[in-house]
């Protein structure tokens, strides 16, 4: 088997010069699991470090954008564009983030890498109302990190 991030012992970025530049998307999703009094202080807008959602939404799109920054071997990518939606079903918030280039490879690790920090940003921005007496988290959780699309034109 030959690996393709590693050459004669030596990590490095696989060469994608040689393939056609198409159009690519992707879409990702996740969940983070809070407590209702939090879901409910999200929907009235009264969290004590201000609009939960947008702020989540910023942070994807960032983050997005510096995927390379982030994850060794990533090709720096030009995004088109970050498209970011919120979910809220009981006591979890399902973030969901598409992401579009033009270009050599695809844009997958683009796209979850939006949702998790979407995720993070939310857990950060909520976390005094999660903490229980002894400053732990026994309810909150972020799951089911995954690509639901993958697309490249022809």
């Amino acid at each position: 088997m030959e690996f393709t991030h590693i050459k004669e012992g030596a990590a490095q970025q696989v060469d994608i010069t040689g393939k056609p530049i198409t159009v690519r998307r992707a879409v990702a999703s996740g969940f983070i699991e809070l407590k209702p009094n939090t879901i409910k202080a999200i929907k009235k807008g009264t969290v004590e470090k201000g609009n939960v959602l947008n702020t989540a939404r910023i942070a994807a799109i960032m983050a997005s954008k510096r995927t390379s920054d982030i994850i060794p071997l990533c090709h720096q990518i030009s995004l088109t564009v970050v498209n970011v939606d919120f979910g809220i079903k009981g006591c979890d918030i399902e973030a969901v983030v598409e992401v579009k280039s033009v270009g050599r490879t695809g844009v997958e690790m683009e796209a979850i890498t939006g949702v998790t920090v979407a995720l993070l940003t939310i857990w950060d921005m909520v976390k005094s109302a999660e903490k229980d007496e002894t400053g732990n988290y026994p309810t909150t959780r972020i799951y089911g990190i995954k690509v639901l699309q993958k697309e490249k034109s022809a």
